[in-house]
């Protein structure tokens, strides 16, 4: 148990106060408020936080001259009964307090910023990110509000707003194509997904006299109103904060609009549901279409921008795509992966899905890691005509089309990747296609579940494509050998031949297909399907674990360990033959906190008398490492799950038994989005607390290493670049509020930029010796090339132990980098020498350059 003392300094009681009843009212003020502190103090030590908060209050509006001496005090008995608030589920006695406390300290950026903490756990991400604005408004250097504040900005303001403001080409087209239907007539304006409200500034500038735009987002709508009043035209685009599918006539719009403008589209075309509005909008917005061979002006029919698009695709071969989406490799660091455990990613999935799971997965082709390349001519997956509404309302109803296309290189059938061409009207169109220099990513249809990838030119890629759910699907991928002379240009049938070359055909026919009864379907995320592929992280944990566990193994000259990195898997039978006190010692115990699907527990209970532990929680996660621990020979009691011998799930890190410590602690360190894990530092302190003498944690130890880079990629894709990207209009100023400092999951081995220093050690973070850690510390960086700094990307290197460490730079991580943008360039000269400033916070770095 703590005291927490406070002190605080009450009126002089040798003040002459006044005569009779008033110097009655001030001693018994003074008595109350000081019971009420001691009460409150009491109250604390009992930790009975929600009496101790209410006698707060009352001394706060007894005696506001208190609120500088029991601040702090407050602040904590607020925090500590808003967490047993929100475990009880009690979101509106939170909410009142909170409010409450606000109301006495309006102006502390610390109850500011908690309470956005609160918001953002619930869901409320507009409100949240309001507080936190206002906490650094308020404390420009606080630091967690800070980090909360850019969490909940890459929320509300998605990346690609930047880099679509910054593509000139793209806001020029949708200009041109606008200006051209506004000057021939068309008067009445509908933007729908207005964002930062260009469409509409657009409609506006060409001569529209009535525009309106809805925007579903709070944060967006708030932006938008910004933009416009900012541009001068706050009376002239009537701002909705609401969805299209919500307009009502004439609740919210006078009367039916000759013209719909939107962009909600996504890589995969129908992924934000531009169907569904503009059904909606034909059937209650718009005006009807032109009718065919009548000649009426623009203002008497509804028409949309864009007015269709053309989908195309190209199977490929790319090895960053396949390994992110199918396991290939059948040993891991002596751990052989049962057959019967087929993984796939959560593309494949959606397949089968009751949820709506987005099919596809989105990459800049031209920025993959180790290329791609094409096994097949482009081909036409689709069209679609927005002016069409029958064609619309079709699309998610009409039968799938069967497409074969032939192989035209040999290689490995990884995906199907699709991109469009969205054609504005007749003559403007925009194309998203991995050749084209677009802020647009392609959309990618991993293949999965063939029994053989490889194709060769001749054979047949078949597939059918539909629009279900909102999603254009690429689905039932097959491939037909070429050997049998099989036509299937069109249909997925077999059509000539007779009947034993029919059988041969049916045979050499790989179609995607699920397990049968007696196989484990278990779909991991794409990132842990590359951490299962990545070979030396296991090889490096597998070398660790087993020095570490040779070192605490009494008797270890009877086990049959090599830990020199050849062969370092237990022979049980061995060593039980040799001695028995493999049987008769206590095991180690081995715990493995790693987000996510992990198979170190089954690693470190191969290399000795282990008792491990596995953190993972989803059920088909938990029944595949059963049956990869069946199939590796495991003892049962081998391999158990942690979470089902916790009362507290929150409470992850504790002792294995009341009288027992852990050997190995694992702990995820980086985020394989490129930053440090959250709460880290502060699970290591626990950590610690918990190993017995001579246990470590993993890693020990973490090398946090940069350079300096000119990219005017990471600019545009940061913030927007002034008025010129954006044809004159005022829009950086406000949406570059919600820019972030830090770029993440970059690749940084295809990122545009040229290398102005050498990779130099920016920080350590010591998990197993804290005090050699530093908080702040000065880097001085030699420049080898003139130039532009514009940013530092930055990797780690992840000492496991001793010499053993891995880089999350190499070609085989799954971990990717991350980078801090320069709000402005730095110009430098070969030869000159930069001055980094490195601050550490809790889990939070930042990285400034010294003037």
């Amino acid at each position: 148990m703590f005291t927490l003392l406070i002190f605080f300094k009450m009126p002089n009681s040798n003040t002459k106060s006044h005569r009779g009843h008033q110097g009655g009212q001030e001693a018994g003020r003074r008595e109350l408020v000081s019971r009420s502190l001691q009460s409150a103090q009491h109250c604390l030590e009992d930790q009975d936080f929600g009496t101790a908060y209410a006698h707060y209050l009352l001394v706060l509006n007894l005696a506001p001259e208190l609120k500088n001496d029991v601040r702090e005090t407050f602040q904590f008995t607020l925090f500590k009964w808003a967490e047993e608030l929100a475990s009880l589920a009690r979101i509106q006695d939170l909410f009142n307090c909170y409010e409450q406390a606000l109301e006495l300290f309006p102006n502390d950026e610390i109850i500011c910023n908690s309470m956005g903490e609160h918001l953002f756990r619930m869901g409320f991400r507009d409100e949240a990110a309001g507080y936190f604005h206002k906490a650094l408004k308020l404390n420009p250097d606080f630091a967690d509000a800070k980090e909360n504040f850019y969490r909940v900005a890459n929320w509300l303001v998605e990346r690609w707003h930047f880099i679509m403001l910054n593509d000139t080409n793209r806001n020029l087209i949708y200009q041109k194509a606008i200006e051209k239907v506004v000057r021939s007539g068309c008067r009445t304006v509908l933007d729908i997904g207005a964002g930062t409200g260009i469409l509409s500034m657009f409609a506006k500038k060409a001569g529209a006299p009535c525009v309106y735009a809805c925007e579903l987002s709070k944060t967006m709508y708030e932006l938008a109103c910004d933009v416009v009043a900012a541009n001068n035209m706050e009376g002239e685009i009537k701002l909705l904060p609401i969805k299209s599918l919500d307009i009502e006539i004439p609740k919210h719009i006078p009367e039916r609009v000759s013209l719909v403008v939107t962009e909600t589209v996504d890589a995969g075309l129908f992924g934000e549901g531009i169907v569904e509005s503009l059904i909606h909008a034909w059937e209650h917005l718009l005006l009807q279409p032109k009718p065919k061979n009548q000649d009426i002006g623009p203002e008497d029919y509804g028409q949309v921008i864009p007015a269709g698009a053309n989908v195309f695709g190209m199977a490929v071969e790319c090895k960053e795509i396949r390994r992110h989406h199918r396991v290939g490799v059948q040993e891991v660091a002596c751990v052989h992966l049962a057959e019967t455990v087929e993984f796939c990613s959560p593309t494949r999935a959606s397949v089968n899905s009751e949820e709506t799971i987005e099919p596809y997965t989105t990459e800049k082709l031209s920025r993959v890691p180790g290329g791609y390349m094409p096994l097949t001519e482009p081909f036409q997956a689709m069209t679609v005509d927005f002016n069409n509404l029958e064609e619309l309302k079709s699309l998610a109803t009409r039968k799938p089309c069967k497409i074969s296309i032939s192989v035209t290189q040999g290689g490995v059938l990884d995906a199907i990747v699709v991109w469009f061409v969205l054609q504005l009207d007749d003559e403007h169109s925009l194309s998203t296609s991995p050749s084209e220099e677009t802020c647009w990513e392609q959309a990618v249809y991993p293949v999965q579940g063939l029994p053989d990838y490889s194709v060769k030119p001749g054979d047949t890629v078949m597939m059918e494509v539909c629009c279900q759910d909102c999603y254009l699907r690429i689905q039932k991928i097959s491939v037909l050998t070429s050997e049998y002379g099989m036509d299937i240009e069109r249909e997925n049938t077999l059509s000539s031949g007779n009947e034993a070359e029919l059988c041969s055909a049916l045979a050499s026919l790989q179609t995607t297909s699920t397990l049968d009864g007696m196989g484990q379907e278990c779909m991991l995320e794409s990132t842990e399907i590359a951490l299962l592929n990545n070979v030396p992280y296991h090889e490096c944990f597998n070398a660790a674990i087993g020095k570490v566990l040779s070192s605490l193994i009494p008797t270890r000259e009877s086990l049959s360990m090599d830990v020199d990195g050849h062969n370092r898997e237990m022979n049980f039978e061995k060593s039980q033959n040799k001695n028995s006190s493999y049987t008769t010692h206590d095991p180690l115990y081995v715990l493995d906190v790693s987000e996510g699907f992990s198979i170190l527990p089954i690693i470190a209970g191969k290399l000795g008398p282990v008792k491990a532990y596995s953190s993972v929680e989803k059920e088909q996660h938990q029944i595949a490492l059963n049956i990869i621990s069946e199939a590796n020979h495991f003892p049962k009691e081998t391999l158990e799950f942690w979470l089902s011998h916790l009362e507290d799930e929150s409470v992850m890190l504790r002792r294995p038994k009341s009288d027992k410590l852990w050997s190995i602690i694992i702990l995820d360190v980086i985020e394989t989005s490129g930053l440090i894990q959250q709460e880290v530092m502060e699970k290591a302190a626990i950590s610690r607390c918990l190993l017995h003498s001579g246990g470590k944690i993993f890693p020990q130890y973490v090398v946090m290493y940069g350079m300096l880079v000119e990219s005017q990629s990471l600019v545009l894709e940061s913030a927007v670049q002034g008025t010129e990207p954006t044809l004159g209009f005022n829009i950086a100023p406000f949406i570059n509020q919600f820019k972030v400092p830090v770029r993440v999951f970059l690749d940084l081995a295809t990122l545009p930029c040229v290398p102005l220093s050498k990779p130099t050690e920016l920080l350590r973070l010591d998990l197993m010796n804290p005090y050699l850690n530093s908080s702040s510390r000065e880097v001085k960086v030699q420049v080898s090339k003139s130039g532009h700094v514009t940013a530092i990307p930055f990797w780690y290197h992840i000492h496991l132990y001793e010499d053993i460490y891995l880089d999350t730079s190499s070609d085989s991580s799954h971990w990717k980098q991350a980078a801090v943008v320069l709000d402005k360039p730095i110009q430098v000269q070969l030869g000159d020498e930069l001055v980094l400033n490195i601050q550490h916070y809790k889990s939070n770095v930042s990285i400034t350059v010294k003037q």
